[in-house]
Parts: structure tokens; C-alpha cells; sequence
């Protein structure tokens, strides 16, 4: 069985492109999952499960090889024997400490060469069964990965919003340094110099609230990656969307290849497996049996010292239960309800990811829209602030217009990040509901 980290990416090289030129401790996407595929616990727990599985899927455990057993026993007895006879042709007996040893050893073999074709339906079941711990582990895997995405762009987000933070703070500092100018030459105001350091101080305040934030964000991710190594690094501060999807083949790929509906199809494969099972055992049961024996018997008393008997035995055994309750016809009723079950489960698995992915699929098309927006409500902020700090310099605007102008640009930005992140939480989640996320590596 090969590795589940042996699954390969196929978003495409816009997902996770980084800029070719990195810091030395920046932490691309591609390292982010990586690790997280070699490290990740819940990713090694369903590398376990798939192993177990793939371990009962056998041709003993479907009853198709025969049954071999051995045994030896070893038995001696003390005793006292006293015999009389009612001829006198034979002589009484009465042995004391009379001892007999026994010694018996042999090979059977059973082989269950007809039983109405259920270990046939037996290894349909636990093929189905390790496809779907298979699919499980899949679907665990892509799972993680659109955690590890999703948590990896949250803080590419807030550390973008760092950022804007920092470029804050550096008007207000030039905002101080023009009010003190200013102030000096006799054209400003101390209110204007007042109110220039308050809106600096609370500057600095967010900026620190913001830092905290990112650090947590950080440490969430070395959670999720399951390593403890990582600190002290930056991410890319790019966040790429890949190219626009469209709704119609996301549909059609999740209804073929979405983890969860390969699973429902797969349960009601071994439903339907397990009935044929139980149907089964209806039927009589041949088994073809045989096996080699040796006895050995050693005896103090008696008219032979010892006798010994050794030799092969073969047969054929047919058997079929009568009567047993009607447990049978329970049983096979249980599970044609519970194949009547999973097809109800297929059903609802099928129209609850469609209904998902149509869903997330509107969220998706709002947030392109809110980037473009926002990507030019940015650069007349940009303008606005660069016009009003200007402004600010020459005495024509006071420190609460500029103050506004910041402001406007502070959110004009933030909302910006806030579209990215939603367009690309939406696209990694429309991604791993079609299927497209993983695919195996031959």
C-alpha cells in the first residue's frame, strides 16, 4: 500500500505559487504542506487504518484457504488392576502399580469447498471495506490540507494587515513631525500636535494587538502541522487565486469523484455483499476433510506390552441448518434494510454536496467582485491620503481631515484582505468538494 503522502497536488501552480525570491525564513505554501502531509496525526492515524484494513483483506478471512491444526497428547495412569475370570483356563490377575502410557499425535486439515457462495460475497465485502478506508483516509487527507491552506492564507491575510498597520504608523509619526514644524513656525495648533500623538498611540496599540493575533495564527499552524520546530518565520505575503472556476464542471467532478459520495457508493456496495453473505448461508456447507494419525499405547499389564496404530483418514462432510430460530431470516431482513439505508444515505450525501458547492460557488463569485471592487475603492484611498496629507503639510486641512483620510485608507485596505481570504477560503473548499484536490500517485 503506498504512503497517503504520496498523494500529489493537482490545484495547479497558481494555488500555491510563491514569489520565486523568498526570505531565507519565509515559509511558502509547498513547505506548509509537505510537513503537514509527513507530520500531520490524523493523516498517520488513517495511514493505520488503511493498513488494518488492507491486512483483513485476505483470502483466509474470506474462508477460501483451508483449516490445518496439529495436536499431541501425552497420558499415563498408575493403577491397580484386579481381574478375575470364571474358568480356570485363565489365570486371576491382580496388578498393583500397574502403568499405561499413552502417546497420540496428528495433522487434520478442513476445507470449506462449498457454502452457498458467501465467502465469495465475503471478499466483495472486505474489498469494498478497504477501498472505503481508503476513501476515508482521503477524505481525511483533503481534509488537513484545506485546513493547512486555509489557516497558511489567514495569516498571510493578517500579516498583510500588519503591515498596512506599520505604513499607518508612519503617517502618524510624519503627522507628528508636521504639527511640531508647524507649531514652531507659529502656523499651527497644539490641538492639532495633541491630537496627532493620541491617534499615533492608538496606531501603535492596534499594531501590537494585530502582532499578537499574528503569532497566535502561526502557532495554530505549527498545531494543525503537527511540528513544534517552526517559529520565527514569515509567509509570502501574496494571496494568488487560481484561475476563475466555473460552476457546472465543479457539479460534475464532485458528483463522480467527491470523497464522500465514493464512500456512500462503497457502503451500499457492502451492503449489498453482506446480504448476498447471509443469503449464503441458507445453503448446505461441503467441506472436504482429512488428516494423518498416530497412536501409541504402552501398557504393564495386559496381554500386549504395547499397540500401535498410525495412518491417514479422508472424508467429505455436508451439513445444513435446519432450524436455528429463524436468526437467518432476521439477519438477511436487517440487512436488505440496511442496503435500502445506504442507498438513502448515497441520495442525501449526493444533494447535500451539491447544495454545498452551489452555496459556497455564490460566495465564491461575491468575493471576485468584492476584490475588483476594492482594489479600486484602494487606490482612491491611496490618492485621498497622499492629497490630504499634502494638504496637512500646507495648512489647508486640519488634523482630523487627515485623520479621516487614513482611516479610509486603513479600511479600504483591510477589506481588500478580507475579500482575498474569503475568495480563497472558497475556492479551496469548491476544490475539495469536486475531487480536484488530490489525485493518487501511480
Amino acid at each position: 500500500m503506498k504512503r497517503l503522502s504520496a498523494f500529489i497536488l493537482i490545484i495547479g501552480a497558481t494555488l500555491f505559487s510563491t514569489p520565486s525570491l523568498l526570505a531565507q525564513d519565509t515559509l511558502s505554501i509547498e513547505k506548509v504542506i509537505r510537513t503537514g502531509l509527513e507530520k500531520n496525526f490524523a493523516i498517520r492515524i488513517a495511514e493505520n487504518e488503511v493498513r488494518i484494513s488492507s491486512n483483513n483483506n485476505s483470502p483466509g478471512n474470506a474462508g477460501f484457504l483451508p483449516v490445518i491444526t496439529a495436536d499431541g497428547t501425552f497420558n499415563e495412569s498408575i493403577e491397580d488392576n484386579v481381574a478375575e475370570y470364571s474358568t480356570n483356563a485363565i489365570p486371576n490377575r491382580n496388578d498393583e502399580n500397574a502403568r499405561t502410557t499413552v502417546y497420540n499425535y496428528g495433522v487434520n486439515a478442513t476445507w470449506t469447498i462449498f457454502d452457498g457462495l458467501s465467502m465469495f460475497a465475503t471478499s466483495d465485502r472486505l474489498s469494498y471495506e478497504e477501498e472505503i478506508s481508503e476513501t476515508e483516509a482521503r477524505l481525511q487527507l483533503e481534509q488537513v490540507l484545506a485546513d493547512i491552506i486555509s489557516t497558511y492564507y489567514q495569516i498571510v491575510g493578517q500579516q498583510n494587515a500588519y503591515h498596512v498597520l506599520e505604513n499607518t504608523v508612519e503617517v502618524s509619526q510624519e503627522r507628528i513631525r508636521i504639527a511640531e514644524t508647524r507649531l514652531d513656525l507659529g502656523s499651527g495648533s497644539k490641538y492639532d500636535l495633541l491630537q496627532s500623538r493620541a491617534d499615533l498611540n492608538a496606531d501603535r496599540a492596534a499594531l501590537i494587538r494585530s502582532g499578537t493575533g499574528l503569532k497566535q495564527a502561526k502557532i495554530l499552524l505549527t498545531q494543525v502541522l503537527a511540528d513544534t520546530t517552526l517559529s520565527g518565520y514569515d509567509v509570502s505575503d501574496d494571496i494568488v487565486l487560481a484561475e476563475k472556476l466555473r460552476l457546472p464542471p465543479l457539479i460534475e467532478e464532485a458528483l463522480q469523484q467527491n470523497s464522500e459520495l465514493q464512500i456512500a457508493r462503497l457502503n451500499q456496495d457492502a451492503a449489498e455483499a453482506e446480504v448476498r453473505e447471509i443469503t449464503g448461508e441458507f445453503f448446505p456447507q461441503i467441506s472436504l476433510n482429512g488428516g494423518y494419525g498416530y497412536q501409541r499405547t504402552e501398557a504393564s499389564s495386559g496381554f500386549a506390552d504395547f499397540t500401535e496404530t498410525s495412518g491417514f483418514n479422508y472424508g467429505v462432510t455436508a451439513r445444513i441448518n435446519l432450524f436455528d430460530g429463524m436468526n437467518k431470516s432476521r439477519r438477511r431482513q436487517n440487512a436488505q434494510i440496511t442496503k435500502k439505508n445506504q442507498e438513502l444515505q448515497l441520495e442525501e450525501v449526493r444533494f447535500r454536496v451539491t447544495s454545498q458547492i452551489r452555496q459556497i460557488y455564490a460566495q465564491y463569485s461575491d468575493a471576485l467582485s468584492l476584490i475588483e471592487l476594492e482594489e479600486e475603492n484602494l487606490q482612491y484611498a491611496q490618492q485621498s491620503q497622499e492629497i490630504a496629507l499634502e494638504r496637512f503639510r500646507l495648512g489647508t486641512i486640519n488634523s482630523v481631515e487627515l485623520r479621516e483620510a487614513q482611516q479610509s485608507l486603513l479600511n479600504a485596505e483591510n477589506r481588500l484582505i478580507a475579500a482575498q481570504i474569503e475568495a480563497k477560503s472558497a475556492e479551496t473548499e469548491l476544490l475539495r468538494l469536486s475531487g480536484r484536490l488530490l489525485s493518487r500517485s501511480e
